[in-house]
């Protein structure tokens, strides 16, 4: 178990008992490219997840270690100085420490150990929970606490600053969550609530692609929010309150249609339609009808491939071998698209076989090797016993 090497290790390079803190990884159920137009999402946190050892020192630094991704150890001076680092995770934690000294925050020296078992590049927000799991692991040793709200955005800030332009949703996923349920967050109003996921004799599974994102992800996805942007300009000369795409309606688009491009009103349409697909999710979640459920991720699978237009080949792929297969209800791409994993609804008693199937299937057809996780939904953030 990870846990345990990251305490054994502390214990034994640092002899001291250590906090233990998890931060769990987290999945997007339904709610695709909704959150920067102010819409709605149901993500869950999950099992998988990233621990951080840390116990308070009285020498003025933090001293971060990980042994696992890169074995690299960083010094940071309470002064904010630090030698020069080569890894990619020292970004976020001098992000973190920048923006918290700037809040004049009572920093105190603090050991810290971290590793997990999330998959990197995967969609799993390995750099929310690493964010969110390490200002958590501060406020435990300085005993000064923030509110959670404020971990998000501390977070969300930290990754501004190192260039990756996130909503909200990965850091309140990964705060909020709660063992057994979906996560539903309005991005308009950051209101939130519980669903649980009522799905006896069904199984999560999530498909790794090995797709990796390109280059032209970024670019792609500033089309669409040009896109979205364009609509919104376009219905505000009749509707002046209108401030994003969720107060749009599907008969503002009608009357906008000869005064926009048609690409900018399918994508639109697209992200008007995944918000209401998120409502029916939440409604079908309620009943426990599992086959409702996977209707709604195929429906919303291929109007990514289909209007929106960010799955690749192989994701099609992989949904279209779902969809031949008894026993997987639903499958579709998750994440912000141009590769990564597809989440998938199986029945349990035929899980082994179906994944089976799958996986030999997409390597007949694409040549590449996919992999898969088992999907348990966890608790956000916590002291971990």
């Amino acid at each position: 178990m990870i846990h345990k090497e990251i305490k054994s290790y502390f214990t034994e390079n640092y002899n001291s008992q250590p906090i233990l803190i998890k931060a769990p990884g987290r999945i997007n159920l339904i709610g695709e490219h909704t959150d920067y137009n102010e819409g709605l999402v149901l993500p869950a946190s999950i099992e998988k997840g990233i621990y951080f050892a840390v116990s308070g020192n009285d020498n003025d630094t933090i001293q971060i270690e990980t042994f696992l991704t890169q074995p690299e150890k960083i010094v940071f001076q309470l002064s904010g100085e630090h030698e020069k680092f080569t890894s990619f995770w020292g970004n976020y934690f001098k992000a973190i420490l920048e923006i918290l000294i700037a809040k004049k925050y009572p920093l105190k020296g603090m050991d810290c150990v971290f590793g997990g078992d999330i998959p990197i590049g995967s969609g799993l927000s390995s750099s929310a929970a690493l964010c969110c799991g390490f200002i958590y692991a501060i406020t435990k040793v300085s005993d000064k606490e923030i509110s959670r709200e404020d971990i998000a955005l501390i977070a969300q800030e930290a990754e501004h600053k190192i260039g990756l332009n996130c909503g909200l949703m990965d850091q309140y996923a990964v705060l909020f969550g709660k063992k057994g349920n979906a996560f539903f967050l309005d991005c308009k109003d950051l209101s939130h609530s519980y669903i649980p996921i009522n799905l006896d004799g069904y199984s999560w599974v999530l498909v790794n692609s090995n797709i990796k994102h390109n280059l032209a992800v970024d670019s792609e996805y500033n089309k669409r929010r040009v896109s979205c942007e364009n609509i919104v300009k376009e219905v505000q000369k009749n509707r002046p309150e209108i401030t994003s795409l969720r107060d749009v309606t599907l008969e503002d688009l009608v009357t906008v249609k000869n005064d926009v491009s048609s690409i900018d009103a399918q994508r639109a349409k697209y992200v008007i339609e995944e918000n209401n697909r998120v409502l029916k999710m939440m409604h079908v979640l309620t009943e426990g009808n599992a086959y409702a459920v996977g209707d709604v991720l195929k429906e919303g699978h291929w109007a990514m491939s289909k209007q929106y237009e960010i799955t690749t080949a192989e994701l099609d792929a992989l949904v279209k071998i779902g969809e031949n297969l008894e026993g997987v209800v639903g499958s579709r791409m998750m994440g912000g698209g141009f590769g990564g994993c597809t989440i998938n609804l199986m029945k349990t008693e035929n899980l082994d076989f179906n994944i089976k199937s799958m996986l030999e299937q997409y390597k007949d057809q694409t040549d590449i090797d996919a992999e898969y996780y088992h999907l348990a939904i966890d608790d956000g953030v916590k002291v971990f016993e």
